[in-house]
């Protein structure tokens, strides 16, 4: 047996974790009492396996036999790639598996808040039957603004034309010719807000991105509903709240926080039209089973001397195949 051993710090699909056990030692997240212990054990691993955990410059001055940190998912904003790649170590994802439930899950949000299906669920518990009081505007016709078009709005944008919706979509890293098939790329973040009845945030938390949509967007955006499955620091909250309170948005469907959990008192909780989840949208059955697998197919290519075809930085690493 290879003396590798990798850390599972968070729950995963036992396929990926099976794999992973025919190379290598593999500790879940039973073996320690919570993240401080992990972190204090972290030298003893060759690799580890992040969702949420976070693998920050002060984990990796300790972790002298690290080799690869394996995103779970797609975003990195929970890994410091910069030191990373000043110890040597890889960053690798497995981007786009999670992509038809995280569409799923953005246009399911969409749909409840325009159809106020929270009231309505808790008016119909308490005795209340007004069928008027939920009489809503359809879908077709509307248009989507997508903030970030990758393999996720791609296929947010896929079910919204299903739905009759026109789709609109901000993404400075996008040509005319690189936008998917019935999408109109716009010039910027303003122009989509004034179009759009619908905003679908689907960008990477980065410098760049993070408190984009403030404001002066949702202001530019009244009477729209939005949808945040990306994360939660893209969207200034308290603007978001406001807009909510003042009734410059219709509502608001969010997957994602900028402080995960959020306070039980946040004031968005405050109001009837937003719906919340708890950063699930690409938690279904098969896209846990699909990134564990491919998980473990990055660790396995790391092990075997090679670099994934997902590192991302690979540019900033030496003597990789």
């Amino acid at each position: 047996m290879t003396d590798w051993r990798v850390l599972v710090p968070e729950p995963m699909d036992e396929t990926g974790v099976e794999a992973m056990a025919e190379f290598a030692e593999v500790v879940g997240m039973d073996a320690h009492p919570g993240d401080a212990a992990r972190r204090e054990d972290i030298g003893r691993f060759d690799a580890v396996v992040v969702r949420t955990f976070e693998v920050d410059r002060s984990l990796l001055e300790r972790a002298d036999r690290l080799k690869v940190i394996a995103k779970h998912g797609a975003g990195l904003d929970n890994v410091d790639v910069e030191a990373a790649t000043e110890h040597g170590i890889v960053v690798c994802n497995t981007p786009d598996v999670n992509a038809p439930s995280v569409a799923e899950h953005a246009i399911t949000l969409a749909l409840a808040v325009r159809k106020r299906l929270r009231v309505a669920d808790a008016d119909v518990r308490e005795g209340t039957w007004d069928r008027a009081k939920y009489v809503s505007p359809e879908m077709a016709g509307d248009t989507l603004g997508l903030f970030g078009c990758g393999s996720i709005g791609a296929r947010v944008a896929e079910l919204a034309g299903a739905f009759g919706m026109d789709v609109v979509t901000f993404d400075p890293y996008l040509t005319p010719k690189m936008t998917p098939p019935d999408v109109r790329l716009v010039d910027s973040s303003a122009d989509l807000f004034e179009r759009a009845d619908v905003v679908s945030v689907h960008a990477p938390l980065t410098d760049e991105t993070e408190g984009a949509i403030g404001s002066e967007e949702l202001a530019a955006f009244g009477g729209g509903i939005l949808v945040n499955t990306a994360r939660g620091g893209i969207v200034d909250e308290d603007a978001l709240a406001a807009a909510l309170g003042d009734g410059t948005l219709a509502g608001a469907g969010l997957d994602v926080f900028e402080e995960e959990p959020p306070d039980t008192d946040d004031p968005i909780f405050g109001a009837e039209n937003v719906i919340v989840t708890p950063h699930v949208a690409g938690a279904t059955v098969e896209a846990m089973e699909r990134m564990a697998r491919g998980v473990a197919e990055n660790v396995r290519t790391v092990y075997e001397g090679h670099l994934p075809g997902t590192t991302v930085n690979a540019d900033g690493l030496d003597g990789w195949e």
